[in-house]
């Protein structure tokens, strides 16, 4: 008889956990893996002892004899022995164990240490390739895109991780007793993820490939405050005269490592004691005026960078919200930001309203998928703290604002479309002469 959601979950409060300072590597929640299994699997390749044991489908018992060449051809590149690798990692063997969860079950003795060896070997073997590759050449992985890619988004996924620092010291036993390789695994897994060979980090930093994405976000520069909790879409905040804007100079073909960083714009400080003073009906009425530098300059606006939404995004952060609920409970900036983009989405017009203002960029071909998929990313996630309290009650105040809320009432419902405005218009230009023909014989009977 299967085992309930809720006896599984008994049975995990009832395991010691394991409070190692190295352990980062975590079978995925089951209140999260419910919400979409998919996400957290690998699909062509295992690496690491969560899924060892596990059946495995045609494609990936092709993929366990390609890491076995990968294997016997780095051994090519060395005068090292595979004794001398083997050692480190027999010599490492109880960090390595350490390093994962009380809930993942290790293979014994030499069999664990082969295993990590021909998985980081394999790793090795295969960001060297990336880098020496010429249009992928006859590589059997990097000549078939569609499997380099897959394969790359299977070595970001939590539960199929060894510990960085073993690939670090492989590599530097490597690059130390062999010419003509660079001495930083960190700058390889750099060149290999994110095209870049920039440092992100100090190499003692990154667990393990996961944490490395973490990294490659960079916070946002503020503490933490308590939980965000606005309820307010981002059309209700633009009817109510916010200005949504993405900053500049960023290229939007690349993941964008000031992706977190989303601040309020405040206005003229005279909007805060003349609210009326606020020109965003008229702009909303009449576009062609926010070519006039002064008047833009009086709105308040949330700056918020540049957003690339494709068929990878949803695993990705699915995985860095894992790691972040597991491992860094208090310090869950990724988490922060998904969370506050759910409230700013609720549905296809609120995703409509940032592809138009340049903020997402939507590879999905649909704005209601675009929704979708931001709205369920939240699911089960639970919220410590928050990176954008301030942020969120700025939003709050401003969209409380009795002029604000009265403008989105008036563009809501008088000028919500170029003919409803027209309509508008023209009854009040209507009313004004009925009122001035009716006043005339009073007013104007002595002129």
């Amino acid at each position: 008889m299967p085992t309930s959601y809720a006896e599984e979950t008994i049975i995990d409060i009832f395991r010691e956990p394991n409070w190692d300072p190295d352990c980062s590597i975590y079978k995925v929640p089951k209140r999260l893996r419910n919400v979409k299994d998919a996400a957290y699997t690998p699909k062509l390749i295992l690496i690491g002892p969560v899924h060892h044991n596990r059946e495995e489908p045609e494609n990936m018992k092709i993929m366990e004899t390609m890491k076995k060449r990968y294997f016997n051809k780095f051994f090519s590149r060395t005068r090292k022995s595979q004794e001398e690798f083997e050692k480190i990692v027999e010599e490492n063997k109880d960090r390595i164990g350490h390093c994962y969860a009380e809930d993942i079950t290790l293979p014994e003795g030499k069999n664990f240490v082969d295993m990590i060896l021909l998985d980081s070997i394999f790793i090795i073997e295969l960001f060297l390739r990336s880098t020496e590759a010429k249009e992928g050449g006859k590589d059997y992985i990097l000549s078939k895109p569609w499997l380099k890619d897959g394969i790359r988004q299977d070595l970001i996924l939590l539960e199929n991780q060894v510990p960085f620092f073993i690939l670090d010291e492989l590599y530097q036993d490597f690059a130390t007793s062999t010419t003509g390789y660079q001495s930083s695994f960190l700058t390889l897994a750099c060149k290999y993820f994110f095209n870049s060979e920039e440092k992100i980090c100090d190499e003692k930093k990154v667990k393990h490939f996961t944490d490395l994405h973490r990294h490659f976000f960079q916070p946002p520069n503020r503490k933490p405050g308590d939980p965000i909790e606005h309820r307010h879409s981002a059309t209700k905040l633009d009817m109510a005269g916010l200005k949504f804007q993405n900053k500049e100079g960023e290229e939007k073909n690349r993941v964008n490592r000031h992706l977190l960083h989303v601040e309020i714009q405040k206005g003229n400080k005279l909007l805060e004691i003349f609210p009326c003073f606020n020109c965003s009906w008229l702009l909303h009425c009449l576009p062609c005026l926010k070519k006039i530098s002064f008047l833009e300059s009086m709105q308040t606006r949330l700056v918020i960078p540049h957003f690339v939404v494709d068929n990878k995004t949803e695993d990705l952060f699915r995985n860095l919200m894992a790691l972040e609920q597991c491992h860094y409970p208090s310090a869950a900036y990724i988490c922060n930001y998904i969370l506050l983009l759910d409230f700013l989405i609720n549905n296809k017009d609120d995703v409509e309203l940032l592809v138009e203002e340049g903020i997402i960029v939507n590879s999905l071909g649909s704005n209601k998928a675009v929704a979708d998929m931001v709205n369920k990313l939240g699911h089960e996630i639970v919220e410590k703290n928050s990176y954008y309290h301030d942020v969120a009650e700025d939003l709050n105040k401003y969209y409380r604002n009795w002029w604000n809320q009265n403008m989105e009432s008036l563009k809501t419902v008088y000028f919500r479309d170029i003919w409803r405005g027209t309509a508008t218009v023209v009854g009040i230009i209507v009313l004004v002469v009925t009122i001035m023909n009716f006043l005339r014989p009073f007013v104007f009977k002595h002129i």
